[in-house]
């Protein structure tokens, strides 16, 4: 899976939401990266957090976002190269390690598939090319990994299935895939919502440790319910479980491994074997074939990491595990000066907000350093509306006018240039920045969303400078793929200041109008098939399930779609 880290310096700061009973214990918390050094640092990606305006920090906390943002850059980079490296293409097999010593050490199937030539291939990546950037996670995983074991074992799972954020996302709580995929587990934003995880403007709990773990070990949990292996659940974890269960019902039983002709101790499991015999057909993607290789190679030398070479990793206190109660929008550099920390460390322990403030209009919860909780909750209880907000940078581009910044932030000329007096004699150049009142920010946000929430309801969308059709869609609560459909876009399209975009399917908001739908007949739509296109694709184009699409145009079982072929599409 191919990941940026996102630390958007724009300081886009995160929040833990209050642990409800049941919820697991507070994991700690490890820094999170930034996109690219500097003092002031650069806006995040336009695909994954809504634009936002960076906070101008102190000396000090911009030297820790730089040193966060170097070892972001590295981090993506080689997760970038994980993602691509390409094994030889071998059915090779290997006899089982009869290594007792290393059947005890685990509690998923390691043994049986340790010689395997792409888990041999993902060994010596990691002790190779990727050595430093390896010892660097290994060095995160004692912040996270016994108490996701010990969640995992609460819920029937093998232990070791603790090591999947090490190949997804280095540990990283604000890793982001060029999927879309947000966080250490890598959650895709329909598949968080569904497990119960916040994602919205303000919000993002995929970027929360706590409960995304929580998320994720229910989902393996669904999965190895239905799999009945944890390779075949963690493959569905990465490739989907519509994708394995297809490619296990196309495998020929007569291909099944004879467990008859196995040594009685440490035979593989039939359903780890069937990943292996899975991984050698064309019916998975070449990512999801490598995801259990990876998951072993990782796991062998996490367990054991000075048998390859690696510093034992050294397990290290949670200095962040108080926590305030915030039940106004507030700045977290505010909270940062209140708790006696740097913004930078309160950065790194909540890594779920998306703004640079708790969100407006309802209680949000956020750690802080070990016995300053009560002293903190007293200051931020005091304070007033005007003292929650800092003001914010705004940088200018390309022919704003100060006349102009001032009508998107609702204030007049006269305040934005007493807010910035050395424009009161020259208007400000391409870059320069212009301080605004932290209220007036906070309510150009909630304009904003209004606005987008508002368009959304009408089913369109005028884009506005900056805008992307990531940003766009993110707002919307729909995703890239679905607007391109709806506005025949292709992945290489380029939107327009003005450019009207569709925010639902052709004809939905005139349904979605009616209060009373006149009893009309509904005409069938036909569709011409293209290539590369299946019947699993045409079913999430148009909303309806495959069967339907079988049931409509007499399609046995098993039968494909050929390009060219006309499809009726039901209502």
């Amino acid at each position: 899976m191919r990941l940026r880290l996102a630390f958007p310096a724009t300081l886009l700061l995160a929040s833990c939401a209050p642990h409800g009973t049941g919820m697991p214990a507070p994991l700690p918390q490890a820094p999170p990266p930034a996109p690219a050094p500097a003092p002031v640092a650069a806006p995040p990606a336009a695909d994954t957090t809504p634009a936002a305006a960076p906070v101008v920090v102190a000396p000090a906390d911009s030297l820790a976002l730089a040193k966060q943002a170097r070892d972001s850059a590295l981090d993506a980079a080689m997760l970038d190269r994980l993602a691509t490296a390409r094994p030889p293409d071998s059915s090779e097999t290997s006899a089982p390690n009869t290594d007792a010593e290393l059947r005890s050490l685990f509690d998923i199937d390691v043994a049986n598939w340790a010689d395997h030539n792409r888990v041999k291939f993902y060994l010596n990546f990691f002790t190779g090319l990727a050595r430093e950037r390896m010892a660097i996670w290994i060095g995160r995983m004692p912040q996270y990994e016994p108490v996701i074991r010990s969640q995992l074992i609460a819920h029937g799972l093998p232990g070791d299935l603790a090591y999947l954020p090490l190949i997804e996302s280095g540990y990283s709580a604000t890793a982001v895939s060029r999927a879309r995929a947000v966080g250490m587990w890598q959650f895709m934003r329909g598949t968080a919502r569904l497990y119960g995880l916040k994602v919205d403007n303000w919000v993002d709990e995929r970027r929360d440790v706590v409960k995304a773990t929580d998320a994720a070990i229910r989902y393996l949990a669904d999965l190895t319910s239905r799999f009945g292996s944890p390779y075949l659940a963690a493959a569905a974890y990465n490739g989907g479980p519509g994708r394995i269960q297809r490619g296990l019902a196309r495998i020929d039983p007569d291909d099944e491994p004879d467990d008859s002709t196995a040594v009685d101790q440490g035979a593989p499991q039939a359903g780890d074997a069937a990943f292996f015999q899975l991984a050698d057909t064309r019916y998975l993607k070449r990512e999801t074939k490598d995801y259990v290789p990876k998951l072993i190679a990782a796991a062998l030398i996490a367990k054991q990491p000075q048998r390859y070479g690696f510093s034992p990793a050294v397990a290290a206190a949670n200095p962040m595990s108080d926590s305030v109660v915030v039940g106004a929008a507030t700045g977290l550099d505010v909270i940062a000066r209140l708790a006696g920390t740097s913004l930078a460390d309160l950065w790194a322990a909540n890594p779920s907000y998306v703004r640079a403030v708790t969100p407006p209009s309802r209680s949000a919860v956020v750690r802080v350093p070990n016995g300053s909780g009560p002293s903190t909750q007293s200051a931020l209880d005091a304070l007033s509306a005007s003292e929650r907000l800092t003001s914010f940078a705004h940088h200018t581009r390309s022919g704003e006018t100060l006349a102009r910044i001032a009508k998107r932030y609702g204030l007049s000329l006269a305040e934005v240039k007493s807010f910035n007096p050395e424009y009161r004699s020259h208007s400000p150049r391409t870059g320069d920045i212009v301080r605004i009142p932290g209220q007036a920010r906070l309510s150009g946000w909630v304009s904003e969303d209004r606005r987008v929430e508002s368009s959304a309801a009408g089913g369109t969308h005028r884009v506005r400078r900056g805008e992307t059709l990531g940003s766009i869609a993110k707002r919307a609560g729909v995703s890239v793929n679905q607007l391109r459909i709806w506005n025949d876009l292709g992945p290489k399209a380029v939107l327009r200041v003005g450019q009207t975009i569709r925010l639902a399917p052709s004809g939905a908001r005139k349904s979605a109008s009616r209060a009373t739908p006149s009893p009309k007949r509904v005409v069938p739509r036909t569709h011409i098939v293209k290539a590369g296109e299946t019947l699993s694709s045409l079913a999430r184009r148009y909303k309806v399930t495959v069967q339907a699409l079988r049931t409509a145009n007499n399609l046995p079982a098993g039968k494909r779609v050929q390009a060219g072929q006309r499809l009726t599409i039901p209502s």
